[in-house]
């Protein structure tokens, strides 16, 4: 009898420890499904903001861009931060920093060693 009360106590314990265990599943994927939809709806609305500006691009440099942006898993184009490539994080050489502060400001420039093109802007240092 005692054995038997021991062991009805030990069920109803871990019973008790399974069904806790249950209402932290459940709470994490309730927060799990509220984050996924979080993101749905961001990405809903990143396409389409991204539908705008592609508008906006001319079809050439889009199509480059995407063509980059496939073979570099992603991202086809990189900022030029203070001599360096955000892309593949690679510092730039010299004689290219030169060839880059000497082109138009419209031309399309990229990096030697990643290809991805080069987004200049005034913290670039050019």
């Amino acid at each position: 009898m005692e054995r038997r009360e021991s062991a009805q106590e030990r069920a109803a314990e871990l019973t008790e420890r399974v069904g806790s265990v249950q209402g932290k599943i459940d709470d994490a994927l309730a927060r799990r499904d509220a984050a996924l939809e979080g993101f749905d709806s961001e990405a809903a609305s990143v396409a389409k903001e991204r539908e705008v500006i592609a508008a906006s691009v001319p079809a050439d440099l889009l199509k480059l861009y995407e063509k980059l942006r496939e073979q570099q898993g992603g991202v086809g184009a990189a900022k030029l931060y203070q001599r360096t490539c955000q892309g593949c994080r690679q510092e730039l050489a010299i004689t290219e920093l030169a060839e880059i502060r000497k082109a138009p400001s419209d031309t399309v420039v990229r990096c030697e060693n990643c290809r991805r093109i080069l987004v200049r802007t005034s913290e670039s240092g050019l």
